[in-house]
């Protein structure tokens, strides 16, 4: 399409109710290193980003550094940093620079018409440019009885689930030969009695530094030109595993509790695979070291266009890349509407505010979200208010997902129910009381009555409508 023919598009499109909204300059699809940090530069370009975040398709918001313990490798923190700390940074800088965030899933993109058009939580956005940073989703193995034992012994994120009860002084295993099946390996060490980690081959993949680590930790044993064939245990959770030698084809049982995955990612291309060109691994194809894919105004970022390296600083630097491009192409086709800012400098952030924990001195019936055992026991039995319980742990990237989401609901409610956190790894008694298998975990209670729960993250609108029902019949 020539300049001329982009120029001559149109600038507003009606809603539903008759009036007209603006076309959006850019919509940035994912999140994660690659899509904050194309928010950061093209918000800083007062282009007025729209971030589609992503919410459960294909992964959380933040990508796969939500699943990651410590970040010892990108620049800047010494160090290091937790992954979902990283990427909580990562957002905040987008925000104070104006970026527009919506938390939700993008349900359908169409490329074939300009504006774009991506359709996301019931309504269609329009864009005159548009970089897909949609990462890549973990890979499964499919064993013949992976569903009966998912979230009952098999997971694939250590990181969020390594601490829960039933996996602590427990022997487990990690199948992988990467950096992240090295690190989950080294992570899992603190709560299991040991680990095994489940190798294809004869020689890990991961880099030198983690491969180190791994062969030099007597917690840690090492199953060469190894595969897992199946899982088995009883009715409720996961008890062996069974080992298939690649060489022979001989098996074996190897009793473990918890066994997980980290055997690569799969491209989350599935809403333009027939638009736009990929190559035959499904990754979105790009010009050589650009950010440019098979259709005009259409930029990739991160994992998702990247076979080969596949890293956070990687990721974050295609994400500049691609919001450079679009900026350039928006200005020379004349598309690109800037906004103007009330102040040159926007307010500095500051450090994250954490949750204190509860306790006789400052606990305050009325607050609607609190941390602690201690807030539990009182808010269970003195309040009459619906109650949401989440179960979360320090390094599970889901569980900061979830938070400002069920906050979020507590405000819309306006008073009407509370909330408390409970760290599993501090209050190990009451997770085990509570039945956690996984993090997050979230039931909800009224008047000392367990009515709900749900495991891992859920939609805003499922929790509001949870409690709106309960409101109903109690009122």
């Amino acid at each position: 399409m020539g300049d001329e023919q982009l120029q001559r598009q149109d600038t507003s499109t009606v809603t539903a109710q008759g009036g007209a909204e603006a076309i959006e300059n850019l919509v940035i699809v994912g999140s994660g290193p690659a899509g904050y940090t194309a928010a950061i530069y093209a918000a800083r370009a007062n282009l007025s980003p729209l971030l589609v975040t992503g919410f459960q398709d294909g992964g959380i918001p933040g990508g796969q550094l939500m699943t990651t313990t410590h970040v010892e490798n990108f620049p800047g923190f010494p160090d290091g940093i937790l992954g979902p700390d990283l990427m909580d940074r990562c957002k905040a800088q987008a925000l104070r620079w104006g970026t527009r965030l919506l938390e939700a899933d993008a349900e359908a993109i169409d490329l074939s018409q300009r504006p774009f058009r991506i359709r996301a939580e019931g309504r269609t956005i329009r864009a005159q440019a548009v970089i897909l940073a949609t990462g890549a989703s973990a890979n499964r193995l499919q064993l013949p009885n992976e569903e009966r034992y998912w979230s009952r012994g098999i997971s694939a994120c250590a990181i969020c689930d390594g601490a829960t009860p039933q996996f602590r002084n427990e022997e487990l295993a990690v199948v992988g030969g990467g950096d992240s099946a090295c690190e989950e390996a080294v992570y899992l060490t603190k709560y299991g009695s040991h680990v095994h980690l489940i190798v294809r081959g004869a020689q890990l993949r991961a880099s030198a530094a983690m491969a180190d680590r791994v062969l030099a930790n007597p917690a840690i044993t090492v199953h060469w030109r190894s595969q897992v064939a199946d899982a088995g245990g009883d009715d409720q959770w996961m008890s062996a595993i069974t080992l298939k030698d690649t060489v022979d084809g001989s098996t074996r049982e190897l009793p473990v509790r918890g066994l997980f995955y980290a055997i690569g990612h799969t491209p989350n291309t599935r809403l333009v695979k027939d638009q736009l060109q990929l190559n035959s691994a499904g990754y979105l194809i790009t010009q050589p070291g650009r950010p440019e894919t098979s259709i005009e105004g259409v930029y990739a970022a991160g994992d998702v266009a990247d076979a080969e390296w596949r890293q956070g600083i990687t990721a974050a630097g295609s994400g500049c890349q691609a919001a450079l491009a679009a900026e350039r192409w928006l200005s020379h086709h004349n598309l690109a509407v800037a906004v103007r800012r009330d102040q040159l400098e926007p307010t500095a952030v500051g450090e994250p505010k954490r949750t204190a924990i509860s306790d006789e001195a400052n606990f305050d019936p009325s607050t609607l979200w609190q941390k602690g055992g201690y807030a539990l026991r009182k808010l269970y039995h003195d309040s009459p208010n619906p109650l949401l319980v989440v179960y979360t742990s320090p390094t599970c990237g889901p569980c900061h997902v979830l938070k400002p989401q069920l906050k979020r609901v507590l405000e819309e409610l306006g008073g009407r129910a509370q909330g408390v956190e409970i760290d599993i790894e501090a209050d190990q008694e009451i997770a085990v009381q509570a039945g956690v298998t996984g993090t997050p975990m979230v039931q909800l209670f009224c008047r000392k009555e367990l009515k709900q729960q749900w495991k891992g993250v859920k939609q805003r609108s499922e929790f509001r409508q949870a409690i709106e029902e309960l409101l109903a019949v109690t009122a």
